[in-house]
């Protein structure tokens, strides 16, 4: 039996499937560890505007947050790449205004060696007040 973290990862992999990337060439896949222990995914959605594209953690956090989630516990992200699948900005802010700075964040490229960080790592001093608003 895997643990909670083990599913989050696999689902991650799994929904890399699901990458609409004709202009990156690029697959990336995320899944988000709701508080109520639901598990969304999502995937790179990509658009000839390239600022219409939206980033795979963007899509499963936007997923669980229209299902009325109130918290992510943790975020798996990993893709087609040869490096780690590491947040952009952008996602990374995103995180902060749903995840308290102490969440899980686990990172891969196609060779699934996961790297884990908490979200304070990955975005220090950012506009943050996940925790004041939440009590957390």
């Amino acid at each position: 039996m895997t643990d909670k973290y083990d599913a989050l990862k696999l689902a991650a992999q799994n929904s890399i499937d699901n990458a609409y990337s004709p202009y990156s060439k690029i697959k990336i896949g995320a899944a988000v560890l709701a508080s109520s222990g639901k598990i969304y995914t999502g995937a790179n959605i990509e658009n000839a505007s390239y600022g219409a594209t939206i980033c795979a953690e963007r899509t499963a956090i936007v997923k669980a947050m229209s299902e009325n989630e109130k918290y992510i516990e943790a975020i798996a992200i990993t893709g087609d790449i040869n490096d780690y699948a590491f947040p952009c900005g952008i996602c990374r802010q995103v995180m902060s205004e749903f995840m308290s700075k102490d969440s899980i964040v686990f990172v891969s490229g196609k060779d699934r060696e996961w790297k884990t960080f908490k979200l304070k790592e990955l975005l220090p001093n950012s506009f943050d007040f996940y925790d004041d608003i939440k009590g957390r």
